[in-house]
């Protein structure tokens, strides 16, 4: 599929370019832990992200979309592709100097009761980036963890208290302050309000979205809550077995999705007036996920493509341009 090189934007325009990103991970087996195959976790992700905005990554559970937030970061080493950060190629560059860089791009993890060290007090959690930000005394560092925490609705008296003493969507706001301790330009936010309660989600996006105000950020936002990603996000990439099958800006992809698999997502999304509600058509997926040790031929989601025609099972679709700023991977879109 050819994903790279369809976006060349300006510098000043675009802060991270991921360009035909691969992260195969080996199975190994035996006593010699032979390698017998590999599991294509991504398989060739290409999207831009411009300075300010949030961009969406969706899809079902396995498809990769953490693996994908984690190669950028460079926690995994990417098997093939590159990613620019501010016109840096991160995969080229050495371990110190990547180092030195890990302050301008944070994640703020899934799970905020496993994403925590339990024997460190808030102030050790939130202002354990800060040395490499140059702040000097412990004094200083105090000072600004408690502005940190004011910044996200956190009282400053639980200073000294303990993560287990606090509430999922509190410790996700201590989650969300290490983030920005070390003022970090790019976020990318790991499914941050999944393990949360749905009175506390909302508040958190919201949170989230106040920050970006107010701070300048970017997000790179995954998740597959579709309707709270349509509520944050400005653009959507759908992501299915590891690859981009459609990017879109938020409103074009929940008013016209293109792609049949984006269709079938959207269908399943509730629309809260019942009328309309009624007169919907839910699409139901026969089959099961592929298996991403072992995908099938053409395009990826062909063995479950309402829409499938001889030609899906041969060759893979190109990743095409169909509207403006709207880039769909369909043969038949």
């Amino acid at each position: 599929m050819t994903h790279a090189t369809h976006l060349q934007p300006s510098q000043d325009d675009w802060i991270l370019k991921v360009d035909n990103l691969k992260q195969h991970f080996p199975i190994r087996r035996g006593v010699f832990q032979r390698v017998v195959g590999h599991v294509h976790a991504v398989d060739g992700v290409s999207f831009s992200v411009r300075r300010g905005e949030t961009l969406g990554l969706v899809g079902e559970s396995g498809c990769g979309k953490t693996t994908t937030g984690r190669s950028i970061l460079q926690l995994y080493k990417p098997t093939d592709g590159h990613v620019y950060f501010n016109g840096q190629d991160l995969t080229r560059l050495p371990r110190p100097e990547m180092r030195k860089l890990r302050s301008k791009i944070q994640m703020i993890f899934q799970d905020p009761y496993s994403s925590l060290d339990p024997r460190m007090t808030i102030e050790e959690i939130i202002a354990e980036g800060l040395p490499a930000k140059g702040y000097a005394s412990r004094a200083d560092n105090r000072e600004r963890v408690k502005d940190l925490m004011k910044l996200v609705n956190l009282s400053p008296n639980y200073i000294d208290r303990y993560a287990h003493e606090f509430s999922g969507g509190q410790r996700q706001r201590i989650g969300v302050a290490r983030a920005l301790a070390v003022k970090p330009e790019l976020i990318i936010c790991d499914e941050p309000i999944s393990a949360l309660d749905v009175s506390v989600q909302a508040q958190v996006v919201n949170l989230l979205m106040d920050l970006q105000k107010d701070l300048g950020l970017t997000y790179l936002f995954i998740a597959h809550d579709l309707s709270m990603v349509r509520h944050i996000s400005d653009r959507v990439a759908v992501m299915y077995l590891g690859l981009i099958v459609e990017l879109a800006s938020s409103k074009v992809l929940y008013e016209k999705p293109m792609h049949p698999y984006t269709q079938v997502l959207m269908s399943a999304v509730p629309v809260p007036d019942p009328v309309v509600e009624k007169s919907r058509k839910r699409i139901i997926l026969e089959g099961d996920v592929p298996s991403p040790v072992n995908q099938p031929g053409g395009c990826y989601f062909h063995p479950r493509c309402p829409m499938a025609k001889p030609i899906c099972a041969q060759k893979r679709p190109d990743w095409r341009e169909i509207e403006h700023d709207h880039w769909v991977a369909c043969h038949f879109a």
